[in-house]
């Protein structure tokens, strides 16, 4: 699937040297950014449920020093 998109002078130089900058070309750039954006949302997403759960679930988290003096007491 081919797009295309309307950039201004500024906008496209800052693309192409950002492409040039990681040795890909201007469509890779963008394909590139885009989908790690999707990613992050996803992950965003992902974890924000998961907080959810957690919460929801009546779970208390254990502060990292007990959990360390615990392991060493059973050691």
């Amino acid at each position: 699937m081919a797009f295309s998109i309307r950039l201004t002078d500024e906008e496209k130089a800052l693309a192409e040297s950002y492409a040039k900058l990681h040795a890909v070309s201007l469509g890779e750039a963008f394909k590139r950014a885009l989908f790690e954006r999707i990613e992050d949302e996803y992950d965003l997403t992902a974890a924000e449920e998961a907080y959810k759960d957690y919460i929801d679930s009546g779970c208390k988290a254990t502060p990292a020093a007990d959990f360390w003096r615990e392991l060493d007491a059973e050691v």
